[in-house]
């Protein structure tokens, strides 16, 4: 998909507050926060929806969204800076650079919609992959918590491939969120297209 270029979305983002700019905080994002409460990210938040609408309703709990591009994070920024809140910021990178930002301080990853790259040649750059799960064990606190959602069935059973060999243990798991009527479900952009498109939602909710 072509994104659309957003005129000085760079510039904005490289000046907002509510971006981390680099890993001054790498083991002590308690001081960013100031407070010691658990550490949620969702990697390719999109235009930030999901972790906006999770930080409003959970303001115990601290989330930082990860994305790579300007045209779209800026849309999180201007949701952020309208309502200020302080359990929530942002952080524009590759997914592959997570462990120069992060170290054994993760809670919680949030992986919705991620790109499938469709390609068996490609695999390794799924956010599920074996190549990420071995460096989301090295950003996790403790135990390793993962939720995903995706409208793209290939992926799923990939994913799920990944995760039963990386010994993650099933919690939860939905082959159509909707039908399922799953409680306190928080759509992101991409959800709603796909739900409204008819399209099911699968959802998988893991640990280890």
């Amino acid at each position: 998909m072509r994104l659309k270029h957003v005129k000085g979305a760079e510039e904005i983002v490289n000046n907002s507050h509510y971006v981390i700019s680099d890993n001054t905080y790498k083991n002590n994002y308690q001081k960013l926060f100031k407070n010691n409460n658990p550490l949620h990210i969702e990697i390719g938040m999109g235009k930030g929806n999901f972790i906006t609408q999770m930080a409003l309703l959970n303001p115990d709990i601290n989330f930082i969204g990860i994305e790579k591009y300007d045209s779209v994070i800026i849309r999180a920024i201007e949701k952020q800076e309208q309502l200020q809140l302080d359990n929530l910021y942002f952080i524009r990178m590759n997914a592959d650079k997570i462990e120069d930002y992060f170290s054994k301080e993760i809670d919680l990853i949030y992986l919705n919609f991620s790109d499938p790259w469709p390609k068996d040649r490609h695999k390794l750059r799924r956010l599920s992959s074996p190549y990420f799960l071995e460096k989301y064990d090295n950003i996790f606190k403790s135990k390793a918590r993962i939720i995903m959602k995706t409208d793209n069935r290939k992926l799923f059973e990939y994913s799920i491939c990944c995760f039963n060999n990386h010994q993650y243990k099933i919690n939860d798991i939905s082959l159509d969120l909707y039908k399922d009527d799953y409680p306190n479900n928080i759509p992101t952009e991409y959800e709603i297209k796909f739900h409204n498109k008819g399209c099911p939602i699968y959802m998988i909710d893991i640990e280890k």
